[in-house]
């Protein structure tokens, strides 16, 4: 590995009065990016000077210097522009001109914007939109790419780098599936309506995370599920939770599985039923109060595993205790007057009370509601729904490829740039003396 020396002399005005700590911190943060475009340039003078002698002396006769171009290459990097002339080399026996260093480097050709400038932006882009997210590192660092680079270089990153991962060699247990909707375009801007978001987390074991394996736009349940058994090993998953939605039971539970309804979403999902059915708030009172006395819909994770006594006779007592809540309140929907709110009760009812018997065969607490999944996905929700609100479903893919890195997986985040950036290696600061002296 060779060694680069670079000698840097930097004067400085200091006043006398009024000098104070953020002062000269703030002058060394306005300075860093003249600095670090000085040591550029003075970078890659050094390499092309020693590129262009390695190349002459490979083949003696062959090549001679040809100057260099007379319109300097511009390279925006993070920390501003910086134009370099490019110098050039004349192959007699080809009879054609090139730039040793932009060999060397691999350096992209008709791109001004590097690469490597382009991190801050992105990564504004996961929770801002992309002209705001334009305006906002420009205002922090002086200088950005414009809404439009930005958004090509999305696309660009995740159709090149952001492909999803395989999980086959993960022992998932627990898959947690959930969806909503989003208003998608097509064409010049033109609405097609409101189309379905789903996504799936999966766990490995009781108290481990929920992790991120898979978003789809506008795709049903069967061709999620196909998907999924790509992507994971299917067979060693044990538990569906869900919030009953349409698609989910009948396409994700394969043989061996067993599911374990959301409780908050049960709770929440029988006014709605009955509303449907034909009655009103006031009519749903005896039916609320009949939820209410049910202790499944009073219970929290937190509950059963600091309060609850670990004893098995309590814990088959209280599962009886909520089976007979269940019954007096399938019982009192009776299924000519209610009949979406009774089939809805009876289908929750059965698959609502696997979180004890997983217990009582020692297995621990599964999540009782879906929320820890929501409430992860809910950022990504609101910079789709509130802050974009209307999207193609290629770059709300796109988009949704690069926000599960930088959101939920930040070790994918770090592998996408570093394979996006080409960057085998690096330079390395190997020594730093700094003098100072009154002139």
């Amino acid at each position: 590995m060779d060694e680069l020396e670079i000698k840097i002399v930097l004067a400085y005005k200091v006043p006398e009065i009024g000098l104070t700590l953020n002062g000269i911190l703030r002058g060394l943060e306005q300075d860093k990016d003249i600095l670090m475009r000085s040591m550029v340039k003075a970078i890659l003078h050094a390499l092309e000077e020693k590129t262009v002698e390695e190349q002459i002396i490979s083949e003696p006769g062959r090549y001679i210097r040809y100057g260099r171009r007379k319109i300097g290459r511009v390279f925006r990097t993070s920390f501003g522009t910086v134009r370099y002339r490019l110098g050039q080399i004349y192959d007699k026996k080809k009879k054609t001109v090139f730039c040793p260093l932009v060999r060397k480097l691999g350096v992209t050709r008709y791109k001004q914007y590097q690469e490597e400038s382009l991190e801050a932006a992105v990564g504004q882009v996961i929770h801002l939109s992309y002209r705001l997210a334009s305006k906002e590192v420009r205002r922090i660092k002086g200088s950005a790419p414009a809404k439009s680079t930005v958004y090509r270089r999305v696309q660009e990153l995740t159709e090149k780098y952001g492909q999803w991962p395989s999980f086959q060699h993960r022992p998932f247990k627990f898959l947690m599936a959930d969806g909503t909707k989003v208003e998608l375009q097509e064409g010049r801007g033109l609405s097609v309506g409101q189309r379905p978001l789903r996504w799936a987390f999966a766990s490995e074991d009781v108290g481990k995370r929920f992790e991120p394996v898979g978003f789809w736009v506008n795709k049903d349940w069967a061709s999620i599920r196909q998907d999924l058994e790509k992507r994971l090993d299917y067979r060693k998953l044990e538990v569906l939770l869900s919030d009953g939605e349409p698609g989910i039971e009948e396409n994700l539970l394969s043989e061996g599985m067993r599911q374990q309804r959301c409780i908050w979403h049960g709770k929440r999902d029988l006014p709605i039923l009955l509303y449907q059915d034909g009655w009103k708030k006031e009519e749903q009172q005896p039916f609320r109060k009949l939820m209410e006395d049910i202790l499944l819909f009073s219970l929290t994770k937190e509950l059963l595993e600091e309060v609850l006594e670990p004893e098995k006779e309590l814990v088959v007592e209280l599962v009886e205790e909520i089976k007979k809540g269940f019954e007096k309140l399938i019982r009192a929907l009776s299924p000519d007057k209610y009949p979406k709110a009774r089939a809805y009760m009876e289908n929750f009812y059965r698959n609502a009370l696997l979180v004890f018997d997983f217990w009582l065969e020692g297995k621990g607490w599964l999540p009782l509601t879906t929320n820890a999944l929501e409430s992860a996905f809910s950022r990504v929700v609101n910079r789709i729904k509130r802050i974009g609100r209307r999207w193609s479903e290629k770059g709300l893919m796109n988009w949704l490829a690069i926000a599960m890195r930088k959101i939920f997986v930040p070790s994918l985040w770090e592998k996408l740039w570093t394979d996006y950036l080409r960057m085998n290696k690096q330079l390395i600061l190997s020594r730093l003396t700094v003098e100072y002296v009154w002139i």
